[in-house]
């Protein structure tokens, strides 16, 4: 049974964090706020809980697109390849933000959230509850929309409680989500790609 945990989406208490950190540590799956819908994550270190959450979306973990957040851009660099400096300005530009970049991923990506062309999907949100556990854990977050079409389910954390208390170990409620998705580039090209637009204004 999933725990319910309410942190104050302005202000996150410490120890609330830290809760959630610890079980993050120990292969937890949550699922937590972010500057657009609710996502669902782990510790990108923690491969059995990466599996489960391929799992949960019915898709093959090889094959599956996931993204991880990121504390900064300094972080972010750490996980993707040496980038050139118009990327980088973009980069600078629009995060924390909502977007989702595709990059080329570094060695420190974990083998298992790589695709065939070893890219990665990176994020920064902007929001304090996501970033607060990123900080907290010193490594990034997986991040990967929850299963399913519809997105008003995934706007109120006591219903995504009720469908998936058995198959998650925390829902974070960090108050009402938001309906769009991110806005996905990507970067690993001459020229920035419009993959998806979604809340984030793209006018480069």
């Amino acid at each position: 049974m999933a725990l319910l945990i309410r942190i104050h989406p302005v202000d996150p208490q410490e120890r609330l964090i830290r809760q959630v950190v610890e079980q993050l540590e120990k292969g937890a799956i949550i699922i937590y706020p972010t500057d657009t819908i609710y996502a669902l994550g782990c510790s990108i270190f923690q491969p059995k809980a990466v599996e489960r959450i391929a799992r949960i979306k019915l898709v093959d973990v090889t094959k599956a697109r996931f993204s991880i957040v990121c504390n900064d851009l300094s972080d972010l660099s750490i996980y993707a390849r040496q980038m050139d400096t118009p990327a980088f300005r973009l980069l600078k530009q629009h995060l924390p933000g909502p977007y989702t970049f595709i990059l080329n991923a570094s060695k420190q990506v974990p083998k298992i959230l790589q695709n065939k062309k070893s890219t990665i999907g990176l994020r920064i949100p902007d929001n304090k509850i996501a970033m607060a556990i990123v900080e907290r854990l010193g490594h990034p977050l997986l991040s990967t929309t929850l299963p399913g079409e519809m997105v008003e389910d995934y706007t109120d954390p006591e219903l995504m409680y009720e469908n998936f208390e058995k198959l998650v170990d925390i829902v974070v409620d960090g108050g009402i989500g938001g309906m769009e998705v991110s806005t996905m580039v990507d970067l690993t090209h001459d020229e920035p790609e419009l993959i998806r637009q979604g809340k984030g204004e793209w006018l480069v």
